[in-house]
């Protein structure tokens, strides 16, 4: 089985920066695209950003120039820098991996993070 943590996540002041990042653990051979959602109160779960294992990156529009993904492979780790925080960026961020190989040729599918609070005052 494989976990995702992620951590990272706080109260700043609109304008500031956090970086938040999801550490995945167990039986890991090679993840494939890793990304970050995010849930705001009385809204459904969006896509931030994702990045895939060559490094191919997309982020939702309300976030580019501000938000930056990473990943290091040989940590099994993904970031997201975020700066120029807004008040709008309040949600619970979630990390996501869509596919692990689990030993070569044997895959899981679809796993979560429990989730890294991030509320911006204006």
């Amino acid at each position: 089985q494989v976990q995702l943590v992620e951590s990272g996540g706080g109260l700043v002041q609109a304008g500031g920066s956090l970086k938040l990042s999801c550490a995945a653990s167990g039986t890991i051979f090679s993840i494939n695209t890793m990304d970050w959602y995010r849930q705001a109160p009385g809204k459904q779960r969006e896509l931030v950003a994702g990045i895939t294992s060559r490094g191919r990156i997309n982020y939702a529009d309300s976030v580019k120039g501000r938000f930056t993904i990473s990943r290091d492979n040989a940590k099994n780790t993904v970031y997201l820098q975020m700066n120029s925080l807004k008040p709008e960026d309040t949600a619970v961020y979630y990390c996501h991996v869509d596919s692990v190989e689990i030993r070569p040729g044997a895959y899981g599918m679809d796993f979560w993070g429990k989730g890294t609070l991030v509320t911006v005052s204006s």
